[in-house]
């Protein structure tokens, strides 16, 4: 990094270490290279992506022994593998042999792993089976040879990975937020779809519109807003870990079942929408669940997973798939939206902005205090 550069990031660090002077009334936006700059997306590879829990998607996609799905996160190939032995595992997808692919498929189901390569094959929790014509290596150990196996978590049915291993156990972080979708079970909810996009967008701008109800009145005048209005909003205090908001339903929309028994009439009232820091961030319907596991590519580019989760168990029930398009629908509008403002914060002229009240825009803040904890210039970042 030349010094311009290693100054740019410092600004930027500096700018979020000053956001955590300010209180409420005085929240407001980071400026535009906080989304633009490749420098500074670098570091929240580095000290975000490769240290905090990121949800990788749903055991749904992965339901039977032998299902797999690969993946990429800040560099890193992925092998996510439904074992044998019936648990979950995330896997380099490197073979420890000349440091290949092992699988090469997007998904899939196998018996074992083989490296299409020289055919080092390895069971479905990365153990090595068999590697040819290496037993006249006498040194060599087929028994101690295993795929590197990543710091794992489940949590509501959702799959986490710790790239460094390091991250503190997730559900124990999250406690205020189970306790509020508590009664929604998600746990028995079954993954309905599930597709992947790539949006020309910084990673950052795409968390924040899905976790800010202020845009909805304009950007969604008629998928969203006439469900759920901009003015129906409600922020929930957050915590450390996450922030989340209620998106109450018009009282003359018809309701929005099915609902579990043990949800409150509120409850059937409103949506949960939360972010579980950094990345992802899901919608909790009174009958359906939308997530989307967020993953940045470069500034301008961010990877989605995205899927719908419901406790029907049909993907072609008429009801599911309204559901579905009304979805598609509307993160076509939000593409539109984000890859716009991506292009507009190319420039020299904005700085920074005010945030709307509390209960439209309050979650943003909370995203914003979130990275100043983890990269203001009041901290030494260690390697």
């Amino acid at each position: 990094m030349t010094v311009t550069q290693a100054r740019s990031v410092n600004a930027l660090r500096q700018e979020l270490t000053a956001l955590k002077a300010l209180d409420q009334e005085q929240a407001r936006t980071m400026p535009p290279s906080f989304y633009t700059s490749e420098d500074f997306l670098e570091l929240e590879k580095e000290h975000i992506f490769r240290k905090e829990w990121i949800c990788l998607g749903h055991v749904g996609e992965i339901p039977n022994p032998g299902d797999f799905y690969t993946t990429e996160l800040v560099g890193e190939q992925l092998l996510i593998s439904h074992g044998h032995d019936g648990e979950i595992y995330v896997l380099s997808n490197v073979c420890r042999h000349r440091g290949n692919l092992v699988e090469a498929q997007a998904s899939g189901n196998r018996r074992s792993f083989v490296c299409q390569y020289h055919a080092w094959t390895y069971n479905t929790d990365g153990q090595l089976k068999t590697a040819p014509l290496m037993k006249k290596k006498t040194k060599f150990d087929v028994k101690g040879c295993k795929l590197p196996q990543l710091k794992t978590e489940i949590w509501n049915n959702f799959i986490f990975v710790n790239l460094d291993g390091m991250a503190a156990p997730l559900a124990e972080q999250l406690g205020g937020l189970q306790s509020i979708l508590q009664n929604y079970h998600h746990e028995q909810r079954n993954l309905l779809f599930k597709d992947e996009a790539v949006w020309h967008t910084n990673w950052k701008n795409l968390t924040e519109n899905f976790m800010e109800g202020y845009h909805l009145f304009a950007t969604h005048p008629t998928t969203l807003q006439p469900m759920t209005p901009t003015q129906l909003c409600r922020k929930v205090p957050g915590e450390e870990r996450w922030t989340a908001y209620r998106s109450y339903y018009d009282p003359d929309y018809p309701p929005r079942g099915p609902f579990h028994e043990d949800m409150t009439e509120d409850e059937r009232n409103n949506s949960v929408l939360f972010n579980v820091f950094p990345s992802f961030v899901v919608a909790v319907a009174a009958n359906y669940t939308l997530y989307l596991c967020l993953r940045p590519t470069d500034s301008d580019k961010v990877s989605i997973r995205w899927g719908i989760c419901g406790l029907k168990t049909d993907p072609t029930d008429p009801e599911v798939v309204a559901y579905i398009d009304l979805c598609k629908s509307f993160n076509a509008e939000d593409k539109d939206k984000l890859e716009t403002l991506q292009k507009a914060q190319n420039t020299r002229y904005y700085q920074t902005g005010p945030l709307a009240p509390d209960d439209l825009e309050g979650t943003i803040w909370d995203f914003l205090s979130y990275m100043g904890k983890r990269l203001g210039a009041d901290l030494e970042l260690s390697d």
